[in-house]
């Protein structure tokens, strides 16, 4: 995300920020155990909250190189947002997040970081 720690990840590649958005209101964002950074992990579920989100833009031929570097357990999946549009994003395998610190009701991984 933007000014966050890693961000640089994605501006170093010529990542470029489009837009602030919202996922639908079938996700769950948790804090992942791990070394600093705190890392947040997305999954889709059922009954769940509408999640903050950045959507950004990367040049198609560093994308092959960027997902290697996305370490376990985050991957990128489809997310639906608040619109009805699809977007790829980062995601969760699900196993992280039974020993994970669920944030949801922030709705927001900077809201969070800002209450921890």
């Amino acid at each position: 995300m933007m000014d966050l720690p890693l961000n640089h990840e994605l501006t170093d590649i010529g990542g470029r920020f489009l837009r602030a958005g919202k996922t639908s209101r079938d996700y769950r964002l948790f804090r992942l155990q791990g070394p600093p950074p705190a890392r947040p992990g997305l999954i889709r579920v059922e009954d769940g909250f509408s999640i903050d989100v950045e959507v950004w833009a990367l040049p198609l031929h560093y994308f092959g190189t960027f997902i290697l570097s996305v370490p376990q357990p985050l991957s990128i999946g489809t997310l639906t947002l608040d619109d009805g549009s699809c977007v790829k994003g980062f995601m969760c395998e699900k196993w992280a997040t039974e020993t994970a610190e669920d944030v949801s009701h922030f709705g927001s991984w900077r809201k969070y970081l800002s209450m921890a």
